[in-house]
C-alpha cells in the first residue's frame, strides 16, 4: 500500500500535529531540530523536551529587557549565536562566523529583524516573533569588493529608520560585532554605538525553564554520542589501527544522528600526545594501554553546548599509579570546585575559595576554573588566584546559570594528562550537576 501525503510529510508519522518540543510535526521544519533517535532516547530517559515557542519567547524578553534596563534604543547582533539565541534560527553558521551575512536587531518595543541570504530570508518565518526579514547586511570584501561602503550606508540608514520607528528615536545602539565600514557607517548616521557583548552575555546567563530542559535533552545527546565513542574506543584502539581522528569521528556523527549542530574545537590526543594539553587530534595511530583524553565543546540538540571532558584508560594493563593519582587529584578538584556553587556567592569567593592544586600539578592547569555555557561557552569566567584580574567579574552567581567546572592534571614534563569537566545547572539552593557520564573506574583504581 502507498504511504498517504498526509503521513509521508510527516517528521513522526504517529504523531499528530506537533512534535514533543511543540513545533510543527512536519517536512519544512525551518529550525534545526532533534532526530526521531533523540526524541525516542529522550523519552526512554524520561526527559521532558523544551517547549520551543515558549523558549524563544523568553529569551526574547530577557534581550528586550536588557536593552531597555540599558536605556538603549536596541541591540543589533552580527554574531551568529546571538542571532541563534534571539531567533531560534540558523543558517550555514560556521560559515557565518567569518562571513558576516546575517545580522538582527531587537528594538526597544521588542520589534526584531532578521537581515539574511538573499535567498534564504524565509529560513526565520516560522518565529513569529521575528517581525521583518531583509537582506544586505553582508559587508564583507569577498561580497561587496571595492563598494563595501556604498552597502554598509545603505544598511546603517535602514537601522536609523527602524530605530526611530521602534526605539523611540534613541541614538544609543548596542553592538555585539560588526564590520569596520558597518561600524563607521553607523556612526555617520549619528549613533553612539556601545559595545554590545555585554548585554547578550548576561541575557544568556540565566536560562529560563525551557532552556534547562533543552540543556539536559542536549546532554543526554551527547552522552549517548560519548557512550558510542567509548564503545568503540575500546573494541579497535587494541588492534592497533584506529587513530585519534578516527575515534574522534565517531563523536561527530553521533551528535549529528541525533539533530546536532557542530563541534567547536578538535580536543582529542592520546598517550603523550595529552601533555601539554590543546594539542588537537589527528592521524596519530594510538597504542593499546595508553590514556585517551577529550573535551567535547560540542554544539548539540537545539544549539545547546554540552562542554565534558574525560580521561579514559584504554587497554588490558593497568594504568601506572601517577596516573591514578592524578585521577583523583581531578575529581577531588571538580567535586570541591563544585560544592561551592550556590546562589550569592561571588565569582572572587569562589576563586578564593577554590581546591589547591599540588605544585607539580599547578604550571600546566586548565586556563579557568569554571566557566559560563548555553549555546557555547559563555559569560562568566571563574579563573585561578594566580590569573583572576581585580573587578573583571565581582557579580555573584544566580539560580538559572549553568556552569563547566574543569580540572587538567598535566605534570609538568610529564608524559600523559587528566581532562575532566562536568556541567552544572545553580538552582535555587545550589546546584546540580548535569552530567551523568561516569569517571573511568580503571584510571580510579576501582578496576
Amino acid at each position: 500500500m502507498n504511504p498517504h501525503y498526509r503521513d509521508t510529510r510527516k517528521i513522526d508519522p504517529t504523531r499528530g500535529a506537533t512534535l514533543l518540543d511543540g513545533t510543527p510535526n512536519d517536512n519544512d521544519r525551518m529550525e534545526i531540530g532533534p532526530t526521531q533517535l533523540a526524541f525516542d532516547e529522550w523519552v526512554k530517559a524520561g526527559l521532558t523536551p523544551p517547549n520551543l515557542p515558549a523558549m524563544r519567547a523568553y529569551r526574547h524578553k530577557r534581550l528586550m529587557g536588557g536593552v531597555n534596563t540599558r536605556g538603549y534604543g536596541g541591540i543589533l547582533m552580527f554574531d551568529p549565536l546571538n542571532i541563534r539565541y534571539a531567533t531560534d534560527s540558523t543558517n550555514m553558521q560556521l560559515w557565518n562566523t567569518h562571513n558576516a551575512f546575517r545580522a538582527c536587531l531587537v528594538c526597544a518595543d521588542g520589534y526584531m529583524v532578521v537581515w539574511d541570504y538573499k535567498n534564504a530570508m524565509f529560513l526565520s518565518t516560522f518565529n513569529d516573533l521575528v517581525n521583518e526579514q531583509r537582506t544586505g547586511a553582508d559587508l564583507f570584501y569577498f561580497d561587496r569588493g571595492d563598494k563595501i561602503d556604498v552597502a554598509a550606508d545603505v544598511f546603517s540608514l535602514q537601522v536609523r529608520e527602524l530605530i526611530a520607528k521602534h526605539g523611540g528615536g534613541n541614538m544609543r545602539l548596542a553592538v555585539d560585532k560588526i564590520m569596520l565600514h558597518g561600524l563607521r557607517a553607523l556612526e555617520a548616521q549619528g549613533f553612539d554605538v556601545i559595545p554590545g557583548e555585554e548585554l547578550t552575555e548576561k541575557a544568556r546567563a540565566i536560562k529560563g525553564p525551557d532552556d534547562i530542559l533543552a540543556m539536559r535533552c542536549a546532554s543526554h545527546a551527547c552522552e549517548a554520542a560519548c557512550y558510542e565513542m567509548e564503545r568503540i574506543a575500546r573494541q579497535d584502539i587494541p588492534n592497533g589501527n584506529m587513530s585519534e581522528d578516527d575515534v574522534w569521528a565517531v563523536l561527530h556523527a553521533e551528535n549529528i544522528r541525533r539533530g546536532g549542530e557542530w563541534i567547536e574545537t578538535r580536543l582529542l590526543s592520546s598517550g603523550p600526545r595529552t601533555n601539554p594539553w590543546f594539542q588537537e587530534c589527528g592521524p596519530r595511530i594510538i597504542q593499546n594501554n595508553e590514556i585517551v583524553a577529550f573535551d567535547t565543546d560540542l554544539v548539540g540538540s537545539y544549539g545547546i553546548c554540552v562542554d565534558i571532558s574525560r580521561t579514559w584508560w584504554v587497554g588490558d594493563e593497568k594504568p601506572r599509579a601517577d596516573m591514578t593519582e592524578a585521577m583523583k587529584v581531578g575529581i577531588e578538584h571538580i567535586e570541591h570546585n563544585m560544592n561551592l556553587l550556590k546562589p550569592g556567592i561571588t565569582i572572587p569567593e569562589l576563586t578564593a575559595q577554590c581546591h589547591k592544586l599540588p605544585d607539580h600539578y599547578q604550571k600546566q592547569k586548565y586556563g579557568c576554573m569554571m566557566h559560563g555555557v548555553g549555546l557555547c561557552d559563555e559569560w562568566p569566567l571563574v579563573a585561578y588566584a594566580d590569573k583572576a584580574v581585580d573587578g573583571a567579574f565581582d557579580y555573584p552567581l544566580e539560580p538559572g546559570m549553568t556552569l563547566c567546572v574543569e580540572a587538567l592534571i598535566s605534570p609538568e614534563g610529564g608524559d600523559f594528562s587528566i581532562k575532566l569537566e562536568d556541567q552544572v545547572l545553580i538552582t535555587e539552593d545550589g546546584f546540580e550537576n548535569l552530567t551523568q557520564y561516569p569517571f573511568d573506574p580503571r584510571l580510579t583504581g576501582e578496576i
